[in-house]
């Protein structure tokens, strides 16, 4: 990642890689150029945010109905939407290590309620999935925040980076949503062609209690991972 910052105050962020070796550095990049960069850095973030795309397939998971998913989804954007932007800003200033170590805990809890939604005992997350989507959602917002401060922000046009940041994460994690759904009801399709409805629901079950397992594992070993760093 390089970052030129011009004496006017005018900032140009570029991604390089083996097969894009060099960039031409503008003068003062053009509002478009600015809100395209960030756009496509916030869809590259959530892409390899590992992290944030497990806690939202755990919620897509425990949720199954399209309705209650576009609710839910829509409660944790305004949420981590409202802190990315109090975080970027400079109106709360959270340490990055415990709320990335959280954030694997939230995973935790999610990956939990949804063994509990398939053993007969629903609690709160699966009750009220927006509510805890949207508690989380505030935490998640700063390990975004986190990760904007790590590219760093043009002081001549902070907002067009921020909205279009943020644009960028929505966008990557509708496409996100909108993938499982489909793959989700293609399986399904696929199953009911030969097997019986109540076959149906108990294998989408077993597989739920697996992939749950398989999240919780995963979250549990950032968890274990993130905490660690705090003695080192």
């Amino acid at each position: 990642m390089v970052r030129i910052e011009s004496l006017a105050g005018a900032t140009q962020t570029e991604r390089l890689s083996p097969t894009k070796t060099a960039f031409i550095i503008q003068a003062v990049p053009s509002v478009g150029e600015m809100a395209a960069t960030y756009l496509g850095l916030g869809v590259e973030h959530i892409f390899f945010g590992f992290d944030h795309l497990l806690f939202v397939l755990a919620l897509v998971i425990l949720v199954r109905d399209w309705r209650r998913v576009a609710v839910t989804v829509t409660a944790f954007t305004i949420a981590h939407s409202t802190t990315l932007a109090a975080a970027t800003l400079g109106f709360v200033n959270v340490p990055r290590p415990p709320v990335e170590a959280t954030i694997a805990l939230s995973i935790m809890l999610v990956s939990v309620e949804i063994l509990n939604a398939r053993g007969g005992k629903p609690g709160l997350t699966a009750r009220l999935p927006w509510l805890v989507a949207f508690s989380f959602g505030l935490l998640h917002g700063f390990g975004f925040a986190g990760a904007l401060a790590e590219v760093g922000l043009p002081q001549h046009a902070i907002p067009v980076a921020l909205l279009f940041f943020n644009l960028g994460v929505e966008t990557g994690q509708l496409a996100f949503v909108a993938a499982v759904l489909t793959a989700g009801g293609l399986f399904r399709t696929a199953m009911a062609l030969r097997l019986e409805p109540a076959l149906i629901q108990h294998t989408l079950n077993r597989l739920d209690v697996i992939a749950a397992y398989a999240i919780g594992t995963v979250a549990a070993f950032w968890l274990i991972e993130r905490t660690s760093s705090f003695f080192v």
